[in-house]
């Protein structure tokens, strides 16, 4: 699909791929020891200092889960904030980040239920949330923003008491958590096979469905008389939306805030049309998770703050002023 058909203007285009370019670039650059461009040249062509060599390959996997979880986490509160018509649609608000995350504690402390590996995991456990926030949301009679911000509270809570009496019955689990539940880019799983097939198609299912949420943008009765199934687009927009969030928090932990704060920034250059906002978000979610995790080695280095402490000190201002804007809508 072209960047003409996405409706996304060029400028746009241009100015999100620089920011990209440049994320990417600071991630593998900065932290406890910067690397000069020309070093780092050189290290990428397995020349150079060995230790330069050895930093940058640390950094190479941190970097490529951060383009993996904040294009995922980005996209999955872009479709939920058009599906729902939600300003405040976003994986961590609505639940769905503390659902995958009790699935993978659930995960890690069963024997029985290790065969369902870390994905597998999350995935049923972000799937059992939005069950839960579209049953206790009352999806099914229209969306309704306060019912699902409600129904949002309660299963993350649940699913954080759930994860902590679990971990609390495995001192090794507690330990791993203590760190993981903050989230960072360097405490997840590698990028396996599972993570990455869950994430695509998580991806290709919200690409299917773009064209009935540029419908549903309009409203339902709007969907309904341009051929589209409102029930049916939101159900597997939401499918789509758990597949991704639980590849993400399988890399990375449950990180709150960017599937919010992204949307609006990419509103700002790209307008509100569902297929262009989704593209838009696809490129600066990464910009903002890795910047974020780039902020938070540097900010107390050589130790380093963990990149969901950093998204959710961001996040949170942005959730008021949100809230703030939207109040009559609520």
């Amino acid at each position: 699909m072209t960047r003409r058909h996405l409706g996304v203007p060029r400028t746009a285009t241009v100015l999100a791929l620089t920011a990209l370019a440049l994320s990417v670039l600071f991630s593998l650059a900065l932290g406890s020891r910067a690397i000069g461009p020309a070093a780092l040249w050189q290290a990428a062509q397995g020349l150079g200092d060995e230790h330069t060599r050895a930093v940058l390959a640390t950094r190479i996997p941190r970097t490529l889960c951060g383009l993996l979880a904040g294009a995922a986490l980005a996209v999955s509160g872009a479709a939920i904030q058009v599906a729902t018509r939600n300003p405040l649609g976003d994986p961590g608000v609505l639940g769905l980040t503390s659902g995958a995350a009790a699935g993978i504690v659930l995960v890690a402390t069963s024997a029985t239920l290790a065969p369902l590996g870390l994905v597998g995991g999350a995935f049923t456990g972000a799937l059992l949330a939005t069950v839960a926030v579209l049953g206790l949301g009352s999806l099914g009679r229209g969306p309704d923003a306060t019912r699902l911000l409600l129904a949002g509270a309660v299963v993350t809570t649940v699913a954080m008491a759930l994860s902590q009496s679990l971990a609390l019955r495995d001192q090794g689990a507690f330990d791993a958590l203590r760190f993981w539940s903050a989230g960072s880019l360097s405490a997840g799983a590698a990028l396996t096979a599972p993570v990455l097939v869950t994430a695509a198609a998580g991806a290709l299912l919200l690409a299917g469905t773009s064209r009935g949420l540029d419908a549903l943008a309009l409203g339902d009765d709007a969907a309904t008389a341009l051929g589209q199934r409102p029930g049916l687009v939101r159900g597997l927009t939401f499918l789509a939306v758990a597949l991704l969030t639980s590849a993400a928090t399988a890399v990375t932990g449950p990180i709150a805030f960017v599937g919010l704060a992204v949307p609006h920034l990419a509103r700002g250059l790209v307008g509100g049309g569902a297929r262009a906002l989704l593209a838009c978000c696809l490129v600066l979610g990464p910009c903002v998770l890795l910047l974020a995790d780039v902020a938070g080695r540097l900010v107390i280095r050589p130790s380093e703050v963990p990149v969901g402490v950093v998204t959710g000190l961001m996040g949170a201002p942005l959730l008021l002023a949100v809230v703030r804007r939207t109040r009559g809508a609520l």
